[in-house]
């Protein structure tokens, strides 16, 4: 086997379609076939299901991807050495996020990263917590920034900030002249949410576990945005992240009350993946996020 069967398959593995495959290796698509072909007869396993819709990976086939993955990195590792003995911040990053941060922390980030790490392009990826993880497994991302915990095999964190949560209600509703309510209030009004799969409405159902029973009306998107739009139109009421509540989002259609002491709140961390070689990374961006001034953050030492 050599290095390029090991970098097609990764690439087949992450696209799950060939074609996709060979343009981002920048091969034609039989090359990258009977280099994966002869890969497989080599190991005697066969790493992918192929059907004319799609292509999955093989029970064998995830973890071999996920071993030469880190076969990858280690390669890539000895690149760098070279590279960062000059300077440590030098090469495109990967950063994912989660849907309900990454609006309102990237616009801010990008600049004083740049500042920090001129020679560290960043590209970024939102998705949710769930596919953070498989990314960071297979290699598509390098770091993600999500709410802890995040327990996964194979992947470290550590934290950033906390962060507070607000309740959003539409201006004529019975508590936009309040100050302050208590989180078990929540359960005598129509809350609207995010999709189960986002684990910011988890956070939110733990915070209130009586809104279960209640019914909260649960809004099928991934967006924040769109739970804001419908509360300013009046079809309930929302809980969100404090960050999404400053004044560049904020509505005449919305008041903004803040919950009882001690304010509900989420940890939010880098993830990345045990051994990541590019530790000088995860420092530079934790400087980064220490210079922004967002509301309802405060800063883990």
């Amino acid at each position: 086997m050599n290095i390029n069967e090991l970098r097609f398959s990764v690439a087949v593995a992450q696209e799950r379609n060939f074609r996709k495959a060979a343009e981002k290796c920048f091969v034609s698509q039989p090359a990258l076939s009977t280099a994966i072909q002869k890969l497989e007869e080599e190991l005697g396993v066969k790493l992918f299901e192929r059907s004319k819709s799609q292509v999955t990976l093989t029970a064998i086939g995830i973890t071999i991807i996920a071993q030469a993955v880190t076969i990858l990195e280690e390669i890539d590792k000895l690149k760098l050495l070279s590279k960062q003995s000059q300077d440590p911040l030098v090469g495109q990053v990967k950063l994912g996020v989660i849907y309900t941060i990454g609006p309102y922390l990237i616009p801010d980030l990008i600049s004083p990263l740049h500042q920090l790490a001129p020679l560290m392009p960043i590209s970024v990826e939102e998705n949710t917590t769930d596919k953070m993880a498989d990314w960071l497994k297979q290699g598509s991302i390098d770091v993600a920034i999500v709410a802890l915990p995040f327990d996964m095999p194979g992947i470290d964190t550590i934290p950033l900030y906390q962060e507070t949560f607000d309740v959003i209600v539409p201006k004529n509703h019975p508590w936009a002249q309040r100050t302050h309510i208590d989180p078990v209030e929540l359960a005598q009004e129509k809350v609207l949410l995010l999709s189960s799969i986002h684990c910011f409405s988890a956070k939110i159902l733990k915070l209130c576990p009586d809104l279960t029973g209640h019914g909260a009306h649960i809004q099928q998107g991934n967006s924040l945005e769109t739970i804001r739009n419908m509360v300013a139109s009046g079809l309930g009421i929302s809980v969100l992240p404090s960050s999404a509540n400053r004044e560049l989002y904020q509505t005449d259609l919305i008041r903004i009350v803040q919950f009882n002491a001690p304010v509900p709140n989420r940890e939010v961390g880098l993830a990345f993946r045990k051994g990541y070689p590019r530790g000088a990374v995860l420092e530079v961006i934790k400087q980064a996020v220490k210079q922004l001034t967002l509301p309802g953050i405060s800063f883990t030492s």
